[in-house]
């Protein structure tokens, strides 16, 4: 049995997690399966870009655990914070979105890892431990889409393929999605209108569509169903 300076020990050894989800149930699940780690902890929650930032600074955390949609933010902006102000914390996305379509971006951006929500602990637990390792993980699913992409010859210009879009058109895309207007979708993002109808019209070309309506559609068919 260890005694009581071993525990302090390992207490003090173990890497430092802080998850930021705006689910108060997903950072309580999450918290419960990190804490059952003798070599991991939770150092902290957070449920906004702001807090989470303050929180990086504060705790010093060796991994955080980041979701896609956030309380009034987006987590792509955050992990980009996120590598600019901390660049020694790594970080994780767990999110519900497609991850053949969003693990790609995600590392871009600055993250070393993405998983589904649906996946069970033990994998959550074993892409923590990769990333703390130094490595990046990458889901079967995921690595298929990149392998995929790097094998097949090049799209015709006329593909529906979100992959076309940047990280902020895809963010306006969702939106638009969620049945979000341009004024709407201007406050959400902290950005002129005008600069929202610039998104949308690029949008449009890249996706080759020919109206509003036509974007409106195929935003919300993907937002129901964004595996499509």
């Amino acid at each position: 049995m260890k005694d009581t300076s071993d525990i302090q020990k390992e207490v003090q050894n173990a890497s430092r997690i802080l998850i930021i989800d705006d689910h108060p149930l997903v950072r309580e699940s999450l918290k419960k399966i990190i804490q059952r780690e003798s070599d991991l902890k939770v150092c902290g929650e957070a449920e906004d870009r702001d807090r989470a930032l303050e929180l990086a600074s504060d705790t010093q955390p060796h991994l955080a655990i980041v979701d896609l949609t956030l309380k009034s933010s987006y987590g792509l902006e955050l992990i980009k914070d996120l590598c600019n102000h901390h660049p020694e914390v790594k970080i994780v996305v767990l999110s519900m979105h497609d991850e053949a379509l969003h693990a790609e971006r995600v590392i871009r951006a600055g993250a070393r890892g993405f998983i589904s929500k649906q996946e069970v602990p033990v994998k959550i637990l074993r892409a923590i431990r990769q990333v703390l390792n130094g490595q990046i993980y990458w889901s079967e699913k995921a690595a298929a889409h990149v392998a995929s992409k790097v094998a097949r010859p090049s799209r015709s210009t006329k593909d529906f393929s979100l992959d076309l879009l940047s990280d902020r058109e895809m963010q306006v895309f969702e939106l638009i999605g969620s049945g979000q207007g341009s004024r709407q979708i201007a406050v959400a993002l902290g950005i002129d209108a005008s600069t929202v109808e610039t998104y949308r019209a690029r949008i449009k070309e890249k996706l080759n569509l020919k109206s509003a309506v036509e974007l409106l559609q195929h935003a919300i068919c993907w937002s129901n169903n964004p595996k499509l």
